[in-house]
């Protein structure tokens, strides 16, 4: 008990590294308001312009889709550029889409914008990289919990809040602007007031741009592989698209040719970047497994991904289902996020507390399953109170089960965890768009049901999960130079990919 008030207790100061996790946790939530701040108002937005449920499932899509490929693409730039600059510019382009969203008059805007502004969702993986430069081994869980946990709460409080705003602001327009414009104005406040790292240490670099960096020839062939699905969800919003009009055949048969052109594209880097892992060309003192990135994207998938879906369609569930108003269902539906305040960063500290970061995972994920197989026995005969705390336990699982996901993405290798968070946190949205897609085609039992049956396979694959080394070390170990260590005919064009 003693050990655990430890690592609560000085969460309430805002000094050292601490002031730079309250910083940072906050970033995360104001990106979050604005990413979902269309759930509170799809009813509203859909009897305005006449959509049908169809077009607020695609837009519900459109919300997720672009922050897959920037979840990949943010995650090198911030390994490049470091986490200030990087974060900063996300929430300060987030006031565009927003306002662009805010004025929209057509379906056509709303859905561009709403693509647009899926790219601030990818965020997240920012924040990442920023804590576990601050924060040592044996604390990366219960700190990557907090900026998780604290930051999604943004979920929460977009349907919570946002409907009142809106009765201040003159309708969902005003609300949604302003959520725009307040993560502007925090992103030039954190551009300020934040640094990549504490003073006098390195913010460690990949040696290569344009992949991520693995380190044995199967590592190359499992990264090919996991970029897959990456383009192939690209692919299925598109097909969402046309099934609703927004694309023509012809356009979509483009935007095909031009997904397989980028997965061509994206191999052939995969294969230039990774090409003295393809030589087996690392000591294995620099070695990491792939295959811990690939269940830590299936972990998530499952938490991550469940929640994105889950909260997207719960206002609309708890209406229907309850015949509840719009605000009240928003309420109703906040309290599966609302877990988010001290349940992700309780599956961070159980990580850190239990000296097993591969089974405390593997425990949050058969309880998700349980969860989820509870919420698909909810229905009109239950009582709305009994229908919420079922909710709330479901989340508990989930939020704990993402912040056990992320107490570990970190550890995996320093050098390039932005892009390894960046990785697992797009599969995150994949599963976010697989279950929204299922739940076109299904009612919500079914889509609790199969959330919770790939939940049965995730903690089963933790089986296979090795253990970070060093995960509980009271500080990070030196980052192993690479560059000397491959042998002398590879280090030339090691440094001509480093300088592309």
């Amino acid at each position: 008990m003693s050990q655990t008030l430890d690592r609560i207790r000085p969460l309430l100061s805002f000094t050292g590294r601490y002031r730079i996790l309250h910083l940072t946790w906050f970033a995360f939530f104001l990106s979050f308001v604005v990413w979902f701040s269309f759930a509170p108002f799809a009813r509203s937005i859909g009897d305005e312009f006449g959509l049908s449920k169809e077009q607020l499932t695609v837009l519900a899509l459109c919300n997720v889709a672009l922050t897959v490929p920037a979840r990949v693409f943010i995650g090198m730039a911030l390994d490049r550029w470091g986490p200030r600059r990087v974060y900063a510019s996300i929430l300060i382009y987030a006031a565009v889409p927003s306002l662009v969203f805010a004025t929209a008059q057509s379906f056509e805007v709303l859905v561009a914008s709403r693509l647009a502004l899926s790219i601030v969702g990818a965020g997240f993986v920012v924040g990442i990289r920023m804590v576990s430069e601050w924060f040592p081994p044996r604390e990366m869980g219960t700190a990557e919990g907090v900026y998780g946990g604290w930051g999604n709460f943004g979920s929460a409080a977009a349907a919570f809040t946002l409907p009142t705003v809106a009765a201040l602001a003159g309708g969902w327009r005003g609300a949604i602007a302003t959520t725009g414009l307040m993560a502007a104005a925090y992103g030039v406040v954190y551009l300020r007031t934040v640094t990549d790292t504490p003073e006098g240490q390195i913010y460690a670099r990949p040696h290569r741009q344009g992949a991520l960096e693995v380190t044995s020839r199967g590592g190359v062939l499992g990264l090919l592989a996991l970029n897959a699905p990456l383009v192939a969800i690209l692919g299925l919003v598109a097909w969402r698209l046309h099934r609703v009009g927004f694309l023509t055949g012809g356009v979509l048969v483009g935007v095909v040719v031009a997904l397989v052109a980028l997965l061509a594209v994206q191999s052939h880097q995969i294969v230039r970047v990774n090409a003295p892992a393809l030589a087996d060309a690392y000591p294995d003192e620099d070695r990491y497994p792939l295959r811990s990135v690939a269940i830590l994207c299936l972990a998530y998938a499952v938490t991550f991904g469940s929640e994105l879906a889950v909260v997207s369609m719960l206002p609309t569930f708890f209406g229907d289902t309850f015949g509840l108003s719009t605000v009240a269902a928003g309420m109703t539906a906040s309290a599966y996020a609302f877990m988010n305040l001290g349940a992700r960063p309780m599956g961070g500290l159980l990580s850190d507390l239990m000296g097993s970061r591969r089974r405390t995972l593997g425990t949050l994920l058969a309880g998700l399953a349980v969860g989820y197989g509870l919420m698909a026995i909810v229905g009109a005969g239950w009582p709305v109170a009994a229908a919420v705390v079922a909710c709330m336990a479901c989340s508990l699982f989930v939020q704990a089960g993402e912040g056990a996901t992320y107490a570990i993405v970190p550890l995996v290798k320093r050098r390039v965890s932005g892009q390894i968070s960046g990785l697992v946190g797009a599969y995150g949205n994949v599963g976010a768009l697989l279950f929204l897609t299922l739940l076109l085609f299904t009612g919500p039992t079914t889509f609790f049901l199969v959330i919770g049956a790939s939940a049965i396979v995730a903690s089963f694959a933790t089986r296979w999960l090795p253990e970070p080394e060093g995960s509980f070390a009271a500080e990070h170990a030196p980052e192993h130079d690479v560059s000397l260590a491959l042998r002398p005919a590879l280090r030339p064009a090691v440094a001509m990919a480093g300088a592309e």
